[in-house]
């Protein structure tokens, strides 16, 4: 007969325990990171800056996944970037380094033997190469015009030896690279939503003018209501603007107008239902700014008008275009 011994089930405050210590070590490495950056980090960003072609970003598991995720951000601000990886470059992928580019390695050891093709395809071509390593001696920094050494810091393992501390460095290094070159660039929002039009952060970004309706329900000032009425029906907004004798936006007649007025609301014109001097938006607003204007007024619509403040309606913006854009 054998005994056995039931171990108790850890703890959540081992969990947290754990966690905190993981994030704690990740955070002090990027302190020290952040402490050691200097000349060389200067001259890679002249490099990247200076490159005719593409940047391109290599590197082998882990680092090949911090490697993808560096040209995904350089390509969405500003800087064209792909990533390609170290071991088909060696079945004919070298065919996407050429002379004007840039390229970036990423090898936390610095003597990833599946990187050897594409530094040599960089030595042999004069292709400028920016290599980020832990190691100060190793081969890839030693072949490098510009070497990042990643500061001595513990991985956030137990074991010290899976990838944690080290790949959050070399991503943050990374993400100091890509900002840099954006900001040297005047890389603006409305460009970066250019190359991000899809997603909630293209849907922060978009413009007035994107969404709004340019077939807005317009009547002339002193029109009865019954012209009125049917312009607004008509274009389903639920509102009908009032334009004056030289054609800019005098007033707008909404459903609360035609409650506030349904007494004898037929014989009456648009200039005696119509609210004067009502909420606008110009083009170039961001829509996110329209939805607050909205929901600030109580109101489902804003005319929009002409940026240079003439007041010349040129386009017409529901809240419910924002909400299908994903704009809330």
């Amino acid at each position: 007969m054998t005994s056995s011994t039931t171990r108790a089930a850890p703890s959540h405050d081992t969990f947290l325990a754990t966690a905190r210590r993981v994030i704690t070590r990740e955070a002090q490495a990027l302190d020290i990171l952040s402490g050691t950056l200097g000349e060389s980090f200067a001259r890679a960003v002249d490099l990247l800056l200076a490159a005719e072609g593409r940047v391109i970003v290599s590197g082998m598991g882990k680092s090949g996944h911090i490697a993808r995720k560096i040209a995904a951000t350089f390509a969405s601000t500003g800087t064209p970037a792909h990533f390609v990886h170290p071991a088909e470059a060696s079945h004919g992928d070298l065919g996407m380094v050429m002379r004007g580019d840039v390229v970036l390695v990423l090898s936390n050891s610095g003597e990833t033997p599946e990187l050897a093709d594409i530094v040599a395809h960089t030595r042999r071509f004069g292709i400028p190469l920016i290599g980020i390593a832990a190691q100060a001696g190793s081969t890839l920094l030693r072949q490098s015009d510009v070497a990042l050494l990643l500061p001595d810091a513990p991985e956030a393992c137990a074991t010290g030896v899976v990838p944690t501390t080290s790949t959050t460095m070399a991503l943050a290094l990374g993400d100091a690279l890509a900002v840099v070159l954006m900001e040297q660039r005047q890389f603006s929002p409305e460009q970066f939503r250019v190359f991000h039009p899809g997603g909630k952060l293209g849907a922060r970004l978009a413009k007035v003018r994107d969404l709004m309706h340019s077939d807005m329900p317009l009547v002339r000032s002193g029109t009865p209501m019954a012209g009125a009425l049917l312009a607004m029906s008509g274009k389903g907004f639920g509102v009908v603007g009032v334009t004056d004798a030289e054609g800019y936006l005098a007033g707008v007649v909404t459903d609360g107008d035609l409650r506030r007025h349904m007494d004898g609301l037929l014989s009456l014109s648009t200039d005696q239902v119509m609210t004067k001097a009502p909420r606008t938006i110009g083009p170039d607003a961001l829509a996110e700014k329209a939805v607050a204007v909205m929901n600030e007024n109580k109101i489902t619509c804003l005319f929009v008008v002409d940026p240079e403040g003439s007041r010349m309606a040129i386009g017409i913006l529901h809240i419910h275009d924002c909400l299908r854009a994903g704009v809330a």
